[in-house]
């Protein structure tokens, strides 16, 4: 049973030895310590009392009967217990000592058991537990804090514009988000929406310059019976239907003249009259505009209202372009292979080693739906498993790597090339995620980034005179950084 008597805050312990003197022993000397001790005579017995007591660490002997400690550390395991082993045994072999540590034990003990030994060993071991479990308990409210329906996106040029959208959701300013063609504008309208008080009412968009003036004016503030040919009926406009929510205007920056000074009004005075009418309607809508022309020099051009921009522009934020935020791109692949793969009932786990060096060496112009549309084709063309450089558009193929048996690389090459490779490949095999890429590496999050770009870039290839054993330890921080 466990020793009710430990101080509060010290971590449980299980001991697991089929010797009761030694079981004693070592729940007397970790009782003193401030632990709290659960004691068990075998492998199975321990395996019971896993998921109820949820040690933080598990002192157990490599040999005992039923099941002995290293099957019951795999055991452990598949449970999922995160506690740390530390075996013990009274052989001090070194077959016995690997096995043990290949098993993912943490430390490896032999009797007869010093007790200092013990209690440095165990304590390490804890230590290296608090800090795993501090690094993902951090990790988890980072990636909550900026987590957004549908956005893909860790790259610290994104942080900045988590970090607006975080403060600018739950207030009813207005917000003009600015950015290239493709760069995700409107999912980051809808992130602002779903994020602020108004989630359960209505999301409304509009493509602005889809319309010509007399539809876009329609569309927006509705129409009565007869207000012009084909107006059968009252229809209500998208202000109407939006109040309440966001009305989300996309390409604001291609409105006329005449409903840039309607779209004020409403902004200035909430209300408005449909096209055709003369009743005063008045709306409670956010209002989000997007565009990907510069205002500021439209208004200087004379084709776009000061006043309006000044109204739209009370909160502003501008979306990085793809190649900008290349580290992204491996996760953002990952993504749209998942969701293609599933549209279209194939079974894609990931890319062919070398194709995402020939995704990364594009500029992409189109941005994040440029890159969507090349991965769906690639989807479509798939015919095995995994996508190819065949499976691109002939522009993105590029030079072919040169194929090298497994283990090939390291005879000749340079370090930076080797650490190409291993980079590249273990990002192709965990999905595109630079996180998990780094925890395999042993490597920061930042530095996969910042390699990632330089790979975009051409990188270099590891020239005479460059020492590369301090890349990525130095490279200044981008705002808003994260993991």
């Amino acid at each position: 049973m466990p020793n009710v008597g430990a101080r509060p805050g010290k971590e449980r312990i299980l001991v697991v030895d089929d010797e009761q003197n030694a079981r004693v022993a070592l729940r007397t000397i970790l009782s003193e310590e401030g632990y709290e001790i659960a004691e068990a005579a075998d492998g199975e017995e321990a395996l019971a009392l896993l998921p109820g007591f949820a040690p933080a660490a598990v002192l157990a002997d490599v040999r005992m009967p039923r099941m002995d400690g290293i099957n019951l550390l795999r055991r452990a395991r598949e449970q999922g217990s995160d506690a740390v082993f530390v075996m013990m045994t009274a052989f001090a072999s070194v077959e016995a000592a690997v096995e043990a540590m290949r098993a993912g034990a943490e430390n490896y003990l032999v009797k007869p058991l010093d007790v200092n030994a013990v209690l440095v060993v165990l304590e390490k071991a804890l230590e290296k537990l608090r800090l795993q479990r501090d690094t993902a308990n951090l990790r988890e409210r980072v990636r909550e804090r900026y987590r957004f329906h549908n956005i893909v996106g860790d790259a610290p040029e994104l942080h900045a514009v988590y970090e607006v959208v975080k403060r600018a959701a739950p207030t009813r300013a207005t917000v003009l988000i600015l950015g290239e063609s493709g760069t995700g504008k409107e999912l980051f309208a809808q992130a602002l929406h779903e994020e602020s008080p108004r989630a359960d009412k209505a999301f409304i968009k509009v493509n602005c310059a889809a319309l010509s003036e007399t539809l876009l004016e329609s569309e927006l503030f509705g129409h009565e019976k007869g207000a012009f040919t084909g107006a059968i009926g009252r229809k209500e406009g998208r202000f109407e239907l939006a109040d309440g929510g966001t009305l989300f205007l996309d390409e604001i920056g291609d409105i006329s003249p005449a409903l840039q000074i309607k779209l004020l009004r409403v902004l200035q005075q909430r209300e408005f009259e449909r096209v055709g009418g003369t009743q005063t309607l008045k709306v409670d809508v956010r209002l989000v505009a997007a565009t990907n022309r510069d205002l500021a020099a439209e208004v200087k051009n004379g084709r776009f209202r000061e006043d309006l921009y000044y109204r739209l522009n009370v909160v502003a934020v501008t979306l990085p372009p793809l190649r900008q935020r290349k580290g992204d791109i491996p996760a953002l692949v990952s993504h749209f292979i998942d969701k293609y793969s599933k549209a279209y009932g194939k079974d894609i786990r990931g890319l062919a080693p070398g194709t995402l060096n020939a995704v990364l060496s594009h500029d992409w112009p189109g941005n994040v739906r440029e890159l969507e549309n090349v991965v769906e084709r690639a989807v479509v063309l798939c015919k095995g498993s995994e996508l190819t450089a065949d499976d691109l558009p002939p522009t993105l193929r590029g030079p072919r790597p040169r194929e090298r048996a497994p283990g090939a690389l390291i005879p000749g090459a340079t370090l930076y090339e080797i650490e190409r490779e291993a980079i590249l490949r273990t990002l192709e095999m965990v999905g595109g995620s630079t996180s998990r890429a780094a925890e395999i590496l042993g490597i920061s999050v930042r530095k996969i980034q910042y390699r990632l770009k330089e790979y975009a870039a051409g990188g270099r290839e590891g020239g005479a005179g460059h020492d590369h054993s301090h890349d990525g330890e130095h490279e200044p921080e981008k705002a808003g950084g994260m993991e």
